[in-house]
């Protein structure tokens, strides 16, 4: 058997569930699942396919992740990027740090996964797949027409298209035809395999990520080597490139929780209270009620309050950046 190994990325602020994420606890960090974080979860589910953990995170939370990682009681290798440079680097980090016969599982530090025994089952084909050379990428069953999420169009393993974000008639188009999953940001390779297409397709990022490594000092990289690496996503890089790409449909339920939408969706399948009109309250101790709305979030942190229609989740980002640009502390 292959050592596997659970690569787990920390990187995203997670701009959408202001005011809850915050650049100084992004919501990967956020003790909000029955006193759990997704973080901690992320570790303990993958426990059960992998021996070891690299954790890929930057100088502004790794501090967090050590936290975390202290609490479920494992010892991981810490790679600390000076800069974040996207996906493509924070990988090939990781691949750099292990064996080249080494498997790696690659899983964003936010995703809320259920039907655990699903799961094991999906990796385990997964690891078997990348273990015959293959980069496996994991495609999530649809259960809407969702617009967040890139899509797949696939054929058992084989993957015939990757797609962008649609707007809601292609996503309906899509669920239709019946051969599209949701791309769920997740991979599983032989370590070699990955850094071999990346060299091959992005040979910049690759030279730049390999100088970037080897001038790292305890797994800390270097703002000026970082600065030098090409900034790309994974999916850019190899994923859409590559003819070495599987897929593994995922039968499991899943979600990114990138917005308030999927938060209450899970809040709620595990008995957060909604009232008969479809509203929700988060993180307010003190008595609050709703006259004439339907499918509201009422969101109460210490310094602000935010009111949306579930349906117009997504546009809470627009809110973050409209903070940003001014500085506002709000989202420290």
């Amino acid at each position: 058997m292959p050592n596997v190994q659970h690569v787990i990325l920390t990187g995203g602020v997670g701009s959408r569930l202001w005011p809850l994420s915050r650049k100084s606890n992004p919501k990967q960090y956020i003790k909000l699942f029955k006193g759990r974080s997704l973080f901690e979860m992320t570790i303990k589910r993958n426990l059960q396919v992998t021996n070891e953990v690299i954790v890929v995170g930057n100088v502004d939370n790794y501090h967090l992740s050590n936290e975390a990682v202290s609490s479920v009681g494992i010892s991981p290798l810490n790679i600390i990027e000076a800069t974040p440079r996207n996906t493509a680097a924070a990988i090939a980090f990781a691949a750099f740090a292990a064996n080249a016969d080494d498997i790696l599982v690659v899983t964003p530090s936010d995703h809320i996964i259920q039907n655990d025994e699903l799961y094991e089952l999906a990796m385990k084909d997964a690891i078997k797949l990348a273990n015959e050379g293959n980069i496996v990428t994991f495609g999530i069953s649809p259960t809407k027409p969702e617009t967040g999420y890139g899509y797949i169009e696939f054929d058992g393993n084989d993957v015939l298209s990757f797609r962008e974000k649609p707007n809601k008639d292609t996503a309906e188009f899509f669920i239709e035809k019946g051969n599209f999953l949701w791309n769920s940001g997740m991979f599983c390779f032989r370590a070699s395999v990955l850094l071999e297409e990346l060299e091959a397709f992005e040979p910049e990022v690759f030279s730049a990520s390999k100088r970037a490594w080897d001038n790292a000092v305890d797994g800390k990289l270097s703002v000026e080597d970082s600065k030098k690496i090409p900034s790309i996503s994974i999916d850019y890089a190899v994923m859409e490139r590559s003819k070495k790409i599987k897929v593994v449909p995922g039968t499991f339920e899943w979600s990114d929780l990138g917005s308030f939408e999927s938060i209450y969706d899970y809040l709620k399948s595990i008995g957060h209270e909604v009232d008969e009109n479809g509203n929700m309250i988060i993180g307010a101790e003190i008595y609050t009620a709703f006259i004439g709305l339907k499918n509201t979030i009422f969101i109460h942190t210490k310094d602000a309050n935010l009111i949306l229609q579930k349906e117009k989740a997504q546009d809470v980002k627009k809110i973050y950046k409209s903070l940003d640009r001014v500085n506002s502390r709000l989202i420290e």
